[in-house]
């Protein structure tokens, strides 16, 4: 299938996206985190070089500037692909993290991890925290580069729905986002070792980058038991969308993963837009037990006007045939006292059967309460009048 064809068939518009290499994959939308599409996205798999972007995420968030780090034997004997670190040799931590993701270097994965935890070990506790903390629950990291391995508690892998997540976090919500963007979209990179004896030069190999406009980000990565892998992101009209892909194809099939980073893409794009679903809801007077009219004492049945607390706005990522379902929740009446601004109830805003925004209902006047304190005071100042 050419790239002409996926984007033809995608802008024909409406039904989901068929026919993927990928056995698991998702298109995520990255404001929200809502998956949009999903093909086995939770099927655990192996994930290759694409552990990198926890990697990277993790190691700007914990290095100090200018942290230098040194490489042990370990790292020195990972296997390709390699930067050629040598045992004992120094090296900026920010250079190696360009090795990382331009050129996705095993030994540099490993130098990073040790020199942020002092073990590839500890560093995959740190990510299995983070991942745990993005509620990634079918993720397990063991390596800090990807490569295929298992202990006694699992294999290294991930699900397309846990990995969209993650890359989600590095280019939305994490402090050091924008230095992840800058990295990874960074064409070429050129440093030394600390020492100066040895210089080095790192591509880009994301070709997805120059494949469509408003291409973020992205990782690839292919092992043995993973196959080819991807994630990557797109940002255009306001909208962001990020493509996860697990078991993209073996060899002699690694354009498989672009043929399904680019449909699923361009089926966001065609089919997803922003809608404005907030609705101004019409709330009746609520009756207020107990309570006293300040300028009809004698009045016995008390309504008090109720408003939902401020919002007039609420854009939602929607295909064109579905809908927001609007739950509006307020008690029938209220025991007195009431105080202005106190909570009776909620509008709710649903989407496929989960809560995407809640707004609380509050009252717009106080009524005292017609107790005996309140009876008696009542009775003497009638009484003097």
């Amino acid at each position: 299938m050419q790239f002409g064809d996926v984007q033809a068939e995608a802008e024909e518009g409406g039904d989901e996206p068929e026919q993927l290499y990928a056995q698991s994959a998702v298109l995520m939308d990255a404001d929200s985190g809502r998956v949009l599409f999903g093909k086995e996205e939770e099927i655990i798999r192996p994930m290759a070089s694409t552990t990198k972007i926890m990697t990277c995420i993790l190691a700007l968030e914990n290095m100090q500037e200018g942290q230098v780090v040194t490489a042990s034997g370990y790292a020195a004997g990972q296997p390709k692909v390699r930067l050629g670190v040598q045992d004992q040799e120094e090296y900026y931590l920010k250079d190696l993290l360009y090795s990382l993701m331009l050129e996705s270097h095993n030994d540099s994965a490993v130098v990073i991890a040790e020199g942020l935890a002092g073990s590839v070990e500890g560093f995959a506790d740190m990510m299995n925290q983070k991942a745990k903390e993005l509620g990634c629950n079918n993720t397990y990291f063991i390596t800090p580069n990807g490569l295929d391995e298992s202990d006694d508690r699992g294999v290294h892998s991930t699900t397309a729905r846990d990995l969209a997540a993650i890359m989600r976090y590095c280019i939305t919500q994490s402090p050091c986002k924008e230095e992840f963007l800058e990295i990874t979209r960074t064409k070429t990179y050129s440093f030394s070792n600390v020492e100066g004896s040895r210089q080095f030069s790192c591509n880009n190999h994301n070709a997805f980058l120059d494949m469509m406009d408003g291409a973020l980000t992205g990782k690839t990565g292919f092992t043995a038991d993973a196959g080819y892998c991807y994630v990557g992101a797109l940002q255009r009209d306001g909208r962001t969308f990020i493509v996860a892909l697990l078991a993209c194809g073996w060899p002699n099939n690694k354009g498989y993963k672009w043929v399904d980073t680019r449909k699923l893409m361009e089926y966001g794009i065609a089919n997803y837009a922003y809608r404005d679903v907030w609705e101004d809801v019409d709330l009746p007077d609520v009756n207020v037990i107990s309570g006293v009219e300040e300028n009809n004492p004698y009045e016995r049945e008390i309504q008090i006007p109720v408003h939902v607390e401020e919002k007039d706005e609420i854009p939602v990522l929607l295909r064109e045939d579905e809908d927001v379902v609007i739950k509006t929740e307020v008690e029938d009446s209220l025991e007195a006292p009431v105080k202005v601004g106190e909570k009776i109830g909620s509008i709710r805003y649903f989407l496929d059967g989960k809560e995407i925004a809640a707004y609380d209902v509050v009252t717009d006047k106080k009524v005292k309460q017609r107790d005996m304190e309140w009876c008696l005071r009542w009775i003497m100042k009638d009484a003097l009048l």
